[in-house]
């Protein structure tokens, strides 16, 4: 089946002819980068192939609907592709600092853009256009991730902007740390404004749960989404094992990149690796890495191989059960 929805597909394909409930935390064995076995997820032994490292940046991974995966260069400015044998290209060059990616209908490729930050059109060539770029008259400050859904609205997050350590506070005023949400009309909203991280964005396969990553707290977190789009309460989903001080000293779950499989397990990039739960949130492990995960992805034949990067590494792991087809991610 296609990771896209037929009239994607095709019109992808052709584009793409032009580009040639208790915690088991999984190890990684140095020698053998292999994972513990996660009922009905990974098998015991599933290798953790890397695929190539080095890259500048790495996140906002897409299955493409010729089996392959695009993602992110975001300090690079670039998005790449992975071939099914495992090898790498450049997809586009001069991306505005494209971060996470999706699909519309028409396949087009949506990216939040972190240079001049905004939310749009990137591919193919010549279609480029922007869908957001402030709300309320503030520029956004560092939007992150996005999920389209199959109406053809955008969720989308804006983590707000990054200070480093011992450097002024900008005098520049952006719009706070949100969850929005851009209808298939093209109208802007803001749906929340209480998370302290927003991160990773996905929805549930039936689209009725929206699931953000909040990289600053203990939990990932859901909402009910109502037939206009909009959300419910905010409600803690699952806690994540990653939960720690930072570098900086700062607790953080490094919650990061989430993707969903065809049964609706939620698979969530964070300190502790892969972290997979169950639709009710019930913890049913993790999967180690060499390198923390930034965000992942399932792709390939029938979405039956689960792709991550992180801290410029790319990884492959075959599972299980396959990912959700009904969106590209």
């Amino acid at each position: 089946m296609s990771a896209t929805r037929p009239g994607v597909s095709r019109r992808l394909l052709c584009l793409l002819g032009f580009l040639g409930g208790s915690l088991t935390l999984g190890t990684v064995s140095a020698q053998e980068n292999v994972a513990q076995a996660i009922p009905g997820v990974v098998a015991a032994g599933a290798k953790i192939e890397l695929i190539k490292e080095g890259f500048k940046g790495t996140e906002g991974p897409v299955a493409l609907p010729d089996g392959s995966l695009a993602f992110t260069e975001t300090q690079a400015s670039r998005i790449m592709r992975i071939a099914p044998d495992g090898t790498t290209a450049s997809f586009l060059e001069k991306s505005n600092g494209s971060n996470g990616l999706g699909f519309n209908a028409k396949g087009e490729l949506i990216s939040v853009q972190v240079d001049d930050a905004r939310v749009g059109i990137v591919f193919p060539q010549g279609h480029e256009r922007t869908l957001a770029s402030s709300y309320e008259g503030l520029p956004f400050g560092r939007p992150n991730d996005l999920v389209v859904d199959q109406r053809g609205g955008v969720y989308f997050t804006d983590s707000g902007i990054n200070v480093a350590p011992n450097q002024p506070a900008p005098t520049r005023v952006f719009a706070k740390p949100a969850v929005y949400h851009i209808t298939p009309e093209g109208a802007l909203k803001r749906l929340a404004a209480d998370i302290e991280r927003p991160n990773g964005i996905q929805l549930s396969p039936d689209e009725k749960v929206l699931y953000v990553a909040n990289t600053l707290g203990e939990n990932v977190l859901a909402y009910d989404v109502a037939a206009d789009g909009s959300l419910g309460a905010r409600r803690n989903f699952a806690k994540l094992a990653g939960w720690s001080k930072n570098d900086s000293g700062v607790w953080s779950s490094g919650a990061d990149g989430l993707a969903i499989d065809e049964k609706g397990r939620l698979y969530v990039a964070s300190n502790a690796g892969i972290e997979i739960f169950s639709p009710s949130g019930d913890a049913l492990g993790a999967i180690a890495l060499p390198r923390k995960p930034q965000n992942l992805a399932f792709a390939g034949a029938g979405k039956k191989s689960l792709y991550v990067v992180g801290r410029g590494a790319a990884y492959r792991i075959v599972t299980q059960t396959a990912g959700y087809t009904g969106r590209a991610k």
